[in-house]
């Protein structure tokens, strides 16, 4: 029986004695798909998650978390784990990608922040995974394998990948000696829902337990929407402010806060290169190839700045003068 199937007799068990349609609302990078349901006087989300690719009870787990939290993520109305079904409450179609511009921002953003503190305030060691030194490395290690390898077709010497690895090894010191919170780990303009109980906040099922810049990085370093370095500076103190206030467990001096923001980014965006790259070549996915010159503009300016990650700069250098000899653009 093919999945739309199985889905539809679940729903007409949900049902039973409403009419009902349903139609694609949304997909993401993984095998999951989102259908809105509509009903005689309310709309509905149903989650269709194959069991064999993927595992809906972080989600359930992870939604809890964030409901308990005070944050405005979707409750779950009804679950068939066994076939991958979850039902879920309808938070809307305004991302914040879709609504943000010049004169939305400042408002928008202030309340992903209070929202994320929100979150983070909740933060229990045992509830989630940890993001420990194993997943971060293994998420950077996407860069030299799906983004040098597969996508640019060029392999690094023994020498470049050394150096790669003292660079990972180097951020990681870093990101592990930050304060650790809960993490969503998507917590972007995509996964930010325009609401009444401002934001909606999707897309959660991978949190884990990490530093607590990961987050803001995600939020203000937006592999999706980018903005002047000035007005990120301000959104970061805003949010600096915010959670030392609260008792958060971040650097006591701002500089040494947004250092680690700065380095928690490059360890995202070294990640992320090697995703979207891996979305295009294996998945076949070619939407991710256009955000991928701002996420190497974020990790280049970073990278410039710190002489601990010059040696990430070099090797940028060399993969562009590679590409630009097979015409790739970059």
């Amino acid at each position: 029986m093919q999945r739309l199937e199985l889905l539809e007799n679940w729903l007409k068990q949900q049902f039973p004695d409403e009419p009902f349609s349903y139609a694609p609302a949304s997909a993401d990078a993984s095998f999951r798909r989102y259908f809105r349901v509509t009903l005689p006087e309310r709309t509905l989300i149903v989650m269709d998650a194959p069991p064999s690719h993927e595992d809906c009870r972080p989600f359930v787990h992870v939604a809890g978390l964030l409901r308990e939290a005070g944050v405005n993520a979707p409750a779950v109305l009804a679950q068939d784990l066994a076939q991958g079904f979850l039902l879920l409450t309808d938070l809307g179609d305004r991302t914040y990608l879709a609504t943000l511009d010049e004169s939305s921002a400042d408002g928008l953003y202030r309340d992903a922040i209070d929202a994320l503190v929100k979150f983070q305030l909740t933060s229990r060691a045992d509830a989630l995974p940890p993001y420990d030194d194993a997943l971060l490395l293994r998420e950077m290690r996407l860069f030299p394998e799906w983004y040098a390898s597969k996508h640019l077709q060029s392999e690094l010497s023994n020498e470049e990948a050394a150096a790669l690895e003292d660079t990972f090894a180097v951020l990681n010191r870093n990101i592990l000696a930050q304060g650790q919170v809960f993490v969503h780990r998507d917590y972007h303009s995509r996964n930010l829902m325009v609401a009444e109980n401002n934001p909606g906040v999707l897309d959660f099922q991978d949190a884990v337990h990490g530093a607590v810049t990961y987050d803001l990085v995600s939020l203000f370093k937006d592999a999706y929407i980018g903005w002047d370095e000035e007005r990120v500076l301000d959104w970061t103190i805003r949010y600096w402010e915010k959670a030392r206030k609260a008792g958060l467990p971040v650097a006591g001096d701002f500089a040494a806060f947004y250092r680690d923001f700065e380095w928690m980014g490059a360890q995202r965006h070294i990640k992320v290169l090697g995703i979207f790259a891996r979305l295009y070549r294996r998945d076949g996915k070619g939407g991710y190839l256009k955000d991928m010159p701002l996420v190497k503009t974020y990790l280049r300016k970073t990278c410039q700045r710190y002489s601990e990650l010059h040696p990430l700069v070099k090797l940028l250098d060399k993969l562009e003068d590679r590409q630009a000899e097979v015409g790739f653009t970059f």
